[in-house]
């Protein structure tokens, strides 16, 4: 890869890390205290700790995940929400970055535009653009780190309409809000049924006229009490950090456990998932054609709304659920293909993320452009025949911090591991008996729209992505690092 610029001179760093998020501030704490001594910088390219958390400010944004497994393990989650509002998990990753002295390595307003890996340095050489100067530079680093999460930061799915031009009102994505929208007392239509829409119905109906969330197709709808009940209790008797280790590992086994029997039982599953849909809205409501997706659960992901918020929203007249499709705007909101019509002043457009691998970077290893979709993913967290390198990926099912954390401990081990024995590269070996399959057995539309993006797994291990924590503390904490896929070597020719 060519570098049009002069680099500014740095120390070559051990570790660089992309991204400043959940999990790029993760990777950091671990680095600090299992590989003390390590020289690392951190590259975001926003001007705020927080990565997701710092980028979505629509109304009722919050997890969908529990904060005893969606924080970190090092860190217990002191606050009783258990499903949290966003400014308090930004509040969570901005306290740990200052309480642990990670700041002061983080570069803000850095973005990542490229990097090339030469084996006979054994280092990356990283293309940086600094946005408020302009000014590009170029890092080195022994191993390359990239926590930027999976989707754009400046673009969203926006699908276009016939009629937009005649709408009066105003059409806003959820992913750039803006803040100075005032949608008090007017009618609000809510485009979409996954866990944006279902986060943003019920809280703008505390003050709209009307919100109606619209929807295709519906989506598998779950309510969970916003605090846990047990954890409450455990932190009575329990030190603070005790408490919190067993009430992460209870969420964990119920999670695997209630995936499992989802998977394995779903009509089941599905049944009972709209039988508790229906003790929420009432014996006269239509949860067949509303609340009963066509799909089985967990071939998308399941929405969670705390203590049912939009359910009540729904019983007490505040927000309607309409499932149709739209044929066109009109002046004054939606028509729909049924010949509905819907009066809108605002129409928020929840109709998905883009995926964005590798926070767009382009990778090089010796010359040669890495195609991360003819790539293989090792324990689904480093790339095929690309070395020195780990990418955060969590899971679909469960929090996406559980995966983060493995992975973090795991370049850890492999750093460590490679200093005992002298090694300057690690790369793991495509092999040749091994079929690919889709990275993510997902049929949600941002996932299917994005397969010509994402690398594939293997059929086997260690290129098979679980989705199971247990399956991967086996495989990621505890498996032999020199496995025979996992290729060592020195400097100068890669192994």
């Amino acid at each position: 890869m060519a570098t049009p610029y002069s680099a500014t001179a740095e120390p070559l760093l051990d570790v660089l890390i992309v991204g400043a998020g959940l999990s790029g501030i993760g990777a950091a704490y671990a680095l600090q205290e299992r590989c003390p001594g390590k020289r690392y910088a951190i590259l975001e390219a926003r001007e705020a700790v927080g990565g997701t958390w710092d980028l979505f400010r629509y109304p009722g944004i919050r997890s969908d995940s529990d904060m005893y497994t969606l924080g970190y393990g090092f860190k217990p989650w002191k606050n009783p929400k258990a499903i949290a509002d966003g400014p308090s998990i930004r509040s969570y990753i901005e306290e740990t970055a200052r309480e642990s002295g990670i700041l002061q390595h983080i570069r803000f307003g850095h973005e990542v535009i490229g990097a090339a890996w030469s084996s006979t340095e054994a280092c990356w050489t990283v293309e940086v653009k600094h946005h408020s100067t302009g000014e590009a530079r170029t890092l080195r680093a022994r191993f390359l780190y990239v926590c930027s999460g999976y989707y754009s930061y400046e673009e969203a799915h926006r699908p276009t309409f016939p009629g937009e031009a005649e709408f009066q009102g105003a059409v806003v994505l959820p992913q750039f809000w803006p803040q100075e929208l005032d949608y008090s007392g007017k009618h609000v239509v809510v485009v979409g049924s996954g866990a944006t829409a279902v986060t943003l119905v019920p809280a703008m109906a505390k003050s709209a006229a009307h919100v109606t969330m619209l929807q295709r197709s519906p989506s598998y709808i779950v309510t969970r009490p916003s605090e846990d009940a047990i954890a409450a209790k455990l932190r009575q008797y329990l030190p603070a950090q005790l408490a919190y280790r067993a009430t992460r590992w209870k969420n964990v086994l119920q999670s695997i456990v209630l995936y499992r029997i989802a998977r394995s039982k779903p009509k089941l599953a599905k049944k009972r998932i709209v039988q508790l849909a229906k003790q929420e809205l009432g014996p006269d409501y239509d949860v067949g054609t509303h609340f009963t997706p066509s799909y089985k659960p967990w071939d998308q992901r399941v929405c969670v709304v705390p203590d049912g918020d939009l359910f009540q929203a729904v019983r007490e007249g505040h927000a309607t659920v309409v499932t149709d499709e739209i044929e066109r705007f009109t002046a004054s909101g939606l028509r729909l293909k049924s010949g509905q019509e819907l009066p809108a002043d605002v129409v928020v457009l929840a109709t998905g993320l883009k995926i964005k691998l590798l926070g767009g970077m382009q990778l090089h290893v010796d010359g040669q452009l890495v195609e991360p979709n003819q790539s293989l993913t090792y324990k689904g967290m480093m790339l095929s025949d690309v070395p020195n390198f780990a990418m955060a990926f969590g899971y679909t099912n469960a929090s996406w911090t559980l995966k983060a954390d493995l992975t973090a401990g795991y370049v850890c081990r492999l750093l460590r591991y490679m200093d005992r024995h002298h090694l300057d590269i690690a790369v793991p070996r495509k092999e040749q008996n091994v079929e690919p399959e889709p990275f993510l057995n997902f049929t949600s539309g941002y996932v299917q729209r994005a397969q010509a993006v994402l690398p594939k797994q293997g059929s086997r291990r260690p290129w098979k992505v679980y989705q199971n924590y247990l399956q991967d503390l086996l495989t990621i904490r505890f498996s032999r690092l020199a496995d025979g896929v996992m290729h060592f070597g020195p400097k100068g020719v890669m192994p």
